[in-house]
């Protein structure tokens, strides 16, 4: 009997995860699990942890680049109803793991609940966004966070409050803890002053950023002690460098993007490639904010 038989109603086997990232690239995950109740997402990770499977969460796969081998073990997708819910309670918001960072962000500028416009435009699940602390030069989604449902790896489901959390430069303090939910404290403004600023920093990101449509996954690497690993590895002379299937972008520096069809060994030798180049011009090692399974 295989680890996942008798739940064949959220388990699928071999599963292409290309489709599901925004490289479009990479293998077959072992198991795709796309759990419908928390319960059931409990007895995935207790599953896991207690047979020593690797167990990985997928959201909206923009940060992602998966091995042309694809993965061993369980890929979970929190994209059930019973994940993907939003609830208003005046000036505190509640989302699901699952549920889409852009589309709660307009969803809150819309009813004038300002606290995440400046994470307009990263396309990630809260789940995700709230994991990496994700944000830029306008600010990170971690000042928000008010508690978060998580799932441990004994299958414990419990919250965390705020002073439970340690949110730092691409860092929230979860260690193995899964979101499940998460609580945002927001503050009531006017919704047309919330809207300019909201348009302002859109527009600064699409101007400054690969357009959208093309493969690429966000910035590839951390910024280097609050230096742009951008602007580092522009200085470097490395904005269009190619290789193979993969280039670094011409319009931002910390961006690859992909051909389609490609590689995704192409993209990990050219991330080493900047790695190299960097330490050679700047005495600098850039560390990779991309997640390569």
């Amino acid at each position: 009997m295989n680890l996942f038989d008798d739940l064949p109603d959220i388990c699928r086997r071999n599963v292409p995860l290309a489709p599901l990232t925004w490289f479009k690239l990479g293998g077959p995950a072992q198991y795709l699990i796309e759990p419908k109740t928390a319960k059931q997402l409990a007895t995935v990770v207790r599953r896991c942890h207690k047979t020593r499977t690797p167990i990985r969460f997928l959201g909206l796969g923009a940060n992602v680049l998966v091995n042309d081998d694809g993965v061993r073990g369980a890929v979970v997708r929190l994209t059930q109803d019973a994940f993907m819910e939003t609830r208003f309670d005046g000036p505190r918001v509640t989302a699901g793991g699952g549920v889409s960072l852009a589309k709660l962000v307009i969803a809150c500028v819309r009813r004038g609940l300002s606290g995440l416009e400046h994470v307009a435009g990263i396309p990630a699940s809260v789940g995700g966004a709230i994991r990496m602390n994700c944000g830029g030069k306008f600010g990170e989604i971690g000042t928000a966070v008010r508690s978060v449902r998580v799932v441990n790896p004994a299958g414990e489901i419990f919250v965390r409050e705020r002073d439970d959390l340690e949110f730092g430069y691409r860092y929230c303090g979860l260690g193995s803890d899964q979101v499940i939910a998460a609580t945002f404290q927001l503050n009531k403004t006017d919704p047309d002053a919330l809207r300019e600023r909201f348009d302002e920093i859109w527009m600064y990101k699409q101007n400054t950023q690969p357009p959208l449509g093309v493969q690429s996954a966000g910035c590839i690497f951390r910024n280097p002690n609050r230096q742009s690993a951008g602007e580092l590895i522009d200085r470097a002379g490395l904005k269009g460098l190619r290789h193979g299937t993969a280039a670094v972008s011409d319009r931002h520096a910390n961006f690859i993007v992909a051909d389609v069809p490609g590689r995704a060994s192409d993209i990990i030798e050219l991330i080493e490639m900047v790695r190299e180049r960097v330490a050679e011009a700047h005495s600098i090692d850039l560390t990779p904010e991309v997640q390569i399974w």
